[in-house]
């Protein structure tokens, strides 16, 4: 197929973060507000999903343009290259969201979308009947912001930020592509410890052992585009062989995790274990008040079960 354009979105604040992930794998890229949008080949849709750390999703961009009537959108929708993308027997669902648009409806712009789709599709496999959808899943948002159409297809399937390890978790779990984030936001190095001392699940502690060890975050799960005939096997292949070379398995670490909670504990070593990391991340039942260390140097990053996300309203007003 040549280029694509990919989208890789990010919550509000750490586009730069994600930005930088981009870069790093080699791909020129511009920051817009929650996405980081750059052009390059079927491989980086492969390499992206495994290897982002703090992005949410990898999305490809079909086509984008300026839309205030629902005529206007289905007929630009309508003319783009669908098939490019969607097989014959492709499953494509259509999402949306609006804001500050004339088209605020996303019911509406769902089934106006889904209709010139799939209009476009039966000119292009020449069907007069309605398509079955029984193959891989091509998932289409419609997302409308000031006037504008952005339609994209969903290359992750579900979040970044399900990594595959996660067996159990806490009251208030954070996200591993936030913990993720506040680990890249220090100057963190693998021969530094590393201490968490409200670990909870051991979601930031597993996250910097994978970060330490350089261990693509995406290596133990798959992704909708694993399916996808044009992106290719092979490319598949390649990108989780690439990850397999890169990971620096003797890296010796020394993590931390702490919880007042030894049922989080136990959690937390499942979930270690779960990701092959369990030997190389102490938990340990404890107070933080109780925490001391012979170390003269290293760092703390924690998520503190702080105000009204883990607490009684009246509680935390006292």
């Amino acid at each position: 197929m040549g280029k694509v354009t990919l989208i890789a979105t990010a919550a509000m604040g750490i586009e730069a973060l994600v930005a930088r992930e981009v870069r790093d794998l080699g791909y020129e890229c511009q920051v817009e507000n929650s996405k980081v949008t750059f052009e390059a080949d079927e491989k980086a849709i492969c390499r992206t999903n495994l290897w982002l750390r703090t992005a949410d999703r990898v999305k490809i961009k079909v086509g984008e343009f300026k839309a205030t009537t629902f005529d206007e959108l289905f007929e630009k929708t309508k003319a783009l290259n669908w098939g490019d993308y969607i097989p014959e027997n492709g499953e494509f669902p259509v999402i949306g969201k609006s804001l500050k648009s004339e088209l605020f409806s996303v019911s509406d712009c769902q089934r106006i979308v889904k209709k010139a789709v799939v209009e476009k599709l039966k000119t292009t496999y020449k069907r007069t009947t309605w398509f079955e959808e029984d193959g891989p899943l091509f998932r289409i948002e419609i997302a409308m912001l000031k006037d504008i159409a952005t339609l994209t297809i969903d290359a992750s399937g579900v979040g970044l930020h399900k990594r595959g390890y996660r067996m159990d978790q806490g009251e208030a779990p954070l996200k591993e592509t936030l913990a993720a984030s506040l680990i890249k936001l220090t100057n963190w190095k693998p021969d530094r410890p590393f201490v968490d001392p409200f670990c909870g699940s051991g979601t930031i502690p597993i996250e910097a052992a994978l970060i330490g060890q350089n261990i693509a975050p995406g290596f133990n799960r798959g992704f909708a585009s694993d399916e996808w005939d044009w992106v290719g096997k092979q490319n598949w292949r390649e990108a989780r062989q690439e990850a397999e070379d890169l990971a620096n398995y003797n890296q010796p670490l020394q993590i931390i995790g702490s919880d007042i909670d030894h049922r989080m504990i136990r959690v937390a070593q499942d979930n270690a274990e779960e990701v092959g990391l369990g030997d190389l991340i102490t938990f340990k039942q404890m107070q933080v008040k109780d925490f001391t260390t012979k170390e003269d140097y290293g760092y703390v990053v924690t998520n503190p079960p702080y105000g009204e996300r883990l607490s009684e309203k009246a509680l935390v007003e006292q």
